[in-house]
């Protein structure tokens, strides 16, 4: 019986020299930091351009001329595409001829009532406003005629790059409102977020900006901000306003950027030297305020917080640089 005892109390001994030793192993520690602290913000968002384009045609037809390629750098003002015109073509020779003719007519019923300003008749007067109302009419239907006979031509709305052509031949057809082009000016890239009401009010234009790019690895990449947006977007659930980044120290006309791709966006809100910081989770929270432990009892050090960063958080109150504190 006595063999027995003794090995049970040994038995629990060992058990509770590894639970213990296991315990301990447990408890973190780390020792109190000084330096420098950064409290940020971190956005999602993916590069755009602010000159980025899809043209359409306006109307329907067959393709007649193509006068560049995918690929191709282009100049604002230079012909892209075009469709046969034809038919528009005639519609507004023949509404110029209309315009003409109803002028002059115009002009016949002004000449008949001339002089009768003050003692017009009413047939005078229907007949001089049938005259101007067919001129203006006319008028309005060169005008229309005209700009369905420009919609019929695609032009480069800027200086930039042609990155897709619908069509790169003649003799097909295209239909209304299909995209048959997309241009973009390289030297417009920036990097667009999107902040919620909370956030937007500690950004402000000119600040600066760490991106990084999902494409680049770790690469980083300098930035400011250069536009903040007053209203919401629409589309979004909640209120969301875009924030647009715009690079620096890069060559956007030869950066391998492009539209769509994605990373994050750093913002620095507020920068702090010669701080006393600790990981955050060390920071613990009770009815009395804020604290750290000072050792495994548990016992608190009662601390003020200050800036944040993504791990770090800054403390205040009664301690010094290197005092280790328990999680």
């Amino acid at each position: 019986m006595k063999k027995i005892l003794i090995v049970v109390i040994v038995f629990i001994g060992v058990i509770s020299f590894f639970f213990f030793k296991n315990k301990n192993k447990d408890i973190k520690t780390v020792n109190i930091q000084k330096g420098n602290l950064k409290e940020e913000i971190i956005l999602s968002g993916q590069i755009n351009a602010l000159n980025y384009a899809k043209l359409s045609f306006e109307t329907s037809g067959k393709i007649v001329f193509v006068g560049t390629t995918e690929g191709d750098k282009i100049n604002r003002g230079k012909l892209i595409s075009k469709l046969d015109t034809t038919v528009l073509n005639s519609s507004y020779q023949i509404a110029l001829s209309n315009l003409r003719a109803y002028e002059a007519t115009a002009a016949n019923i002004h000449d008949q009532v001339k002089g009768h300003d003050s003692d017009e008749s009413y047939a005078q007067k229907d007949l001089r406003t049938t005259a101007e109302v067919n001129k203006d009419k006319a008028y309005e239907a060169v005008l229309q005629a005209k700009r369905n006979l420009d919609g019929a031509s695609l032009y480069a709305p800027f200086n930039g790059i042609v990155t897709y052509l619908n069509h790169p031949f003649t003799g097909v057809y295209t239909s209304v409102g299909s995209i048959e082009a997309q241009i973009i000016d390289p030297t417009t890239i920036y990097f667009d977020v999107l902040a919620d009401q909370t956030e937007v009010t500690k950004l402000k234009v000119g600040q600066k900006v760490i991106v990084n790019l999902d494409s680049f690895d770790e690469k980083e990449f300098e930035g400011v901000v250069s536009y903040s947006s007053f209203v919401p977007k629409t589309g979004e659930s909640g209120s969301v306003y875009g924030i647009q980044v715009a690079f620096q120290n890069v060559n956007l006309s030869e950066s391998n950027f492009r539209i769509g791709m994605t990373g994050d966006a750093k913002f620095v809100i507020s920068e702090k030297d010669n701080v006393l910081f600790v990981p955050n989770n060390f920071v613990k929270q009770d009815k009395d305020g804020s604290y750290v432990k000072s050792d495994k009892k548990g016992n608190k050090i009662y601390i003020e917080t200050g800036i944040e960063s993504e791990d770090s958080i800054e403390i205040i109150g009664d301690i010094k640089e290197g005092l280790v504190v328990y999680d």
